[in-house]
């Protein structure tokens, strides 16, 4: 049983974290990241990998440096879907992507390899597999990282990986809630709008979320992208609506929520506002993915929020409790 202080706010607000950095070593930046900001978890991307020896010492190193503060094992997350979105190239199994991908077959292997090369290098979280639905006639921003065909076989694609990779010890991420295969712009530079009916989600883009759910994914990413016909005023990352009322309440998901990287273009708020919709949506995790004021700011808005809404304190509590139970099952 993982032995965690409930009382502090400091561990309390870095465990709903998961943050990027710069270095390829356990640096005085990772050290900070993990002793003063409690970080539950952090992110790889391509400048913090090397070499398969580099990257395995650079995660056990962290994991260990983490144990060693007092503090719960790390999430290491990273996207590794195969295709255009892939951190770890050669030497490392190089999959063509989602869109290659025909068979069960081919969904079974790339989980199994997938899994068996993260876990290897010390990483347990991968934010895959996408389970956007792309329709043929829609110029997608995704098209080119989804399963081609319908919601059902998105679905079956889908959760053979899901299946697969948490078979072999490591969490699944299932993204990007409630679906942006029918949009067109690039949240990672622009705030994309999907103008549709909760019943017309229902039947086609929410479809592979409940299987993912059903198959008992790891976690969810939120998108962020604004639904208006669901929430006029906040996109799905800092949605109540969407987040709790929706995939909580409506879907009953238990699993954990995560939101996308705060620190694309889509999202224009300041991050005290951010962090206070993330935490009002009861929103297990925000990703913080660069270095930068932004890991600052989200962590002072999440321990001053904490402080002093005690909603906010009870709520962020069940957030952690869930966390804590997905460290447990995946990393203990």
């Amino acid at each position: 049983m993982i032995q965690f202080n409930f009382q502090s706010i400091p561990d309390l607000a870095g465990q709903r974290l998961i943050l990027g950095f710069d270095g390829q070593t356990l640096n005085a930046e990772l050290k900070h990241l993990i002793t003063e900001y409690r970080t539950g978890g952090i992110i790889l991307f391509r400048p913090n990998i090397d070499s398969a020896d580099q990257l395995r010492r650079l995660c056990m190193d962290a994991r260990k440096y983490a144990l060693d503060q007092g503090l719960p094992d790390l999430f290491v997350a990273v996207d590794q879907e195969g295709g255009q979105v892939a951190r770890l190239r050669n030497p490392f199994t190089e999959f063509p992507g989602n869109p290659h991908m025909r068979t069960l077959e081919d969904a079974r292997q790339f989980a199994r390899i997938t899994a068996s090369e993260l876990s290897d290098m010390g990483i347990n979280m991968n934010m895959a597999p996408v389970m956007d639905v792309a329709p043929p006639d829609v110029d997608s921003i995704m098209k080119d990282r989804v399963f081609t065909g319908d919601a059902d076989r998105v679905s079956q694609l889908g959760t053979t990986v899901i299946q697969g990779l948490q078979e072999g010890g490591i969490m699944a991420v299932a993204k990007h809630f409630p679906g942006i295969g029918r949009t067109v712009k690039d949240s990672h530079f622009f705030l994309p709008e999907l103008d549709a009916e909760l019943s017309d989600l229902k039947q086609t883009d929410l479809v592979p979320f409940d299987a993912a759910k059903k198959a008992q994914v790891s976690g969810i990413m939120l998108s962020h992208i604004l639904y208006p016909r669901l929430d006029p005023h906040w996109q799905a990352s800092l949605s109540k609506r969407i987040a709790y009322d929706l995939l909580r309440t409506d879907m009953g998901y238990q699993g954990l929520v995560m939101t996308d990287d705060l620190d694309m273009k889509a999202i224009s708020h300041d991050m005290d506002t951010c962090i206070y919709r993330i935490m009002t949506a009861q929103i297990d995790m925000a990703l913080v993915c660069h270095a930068g004021p932004n890991i600052a700011e989200a962590r002072d808005a999440a321990m001053r929020y904490l402080e002093k809404d005690r909603e906010l304190y009870e709520s962020g509590r069940i957030c952690v409790r869930r966390i804590l139970a997905a460290k447990e099952t995946f990393l203990v």
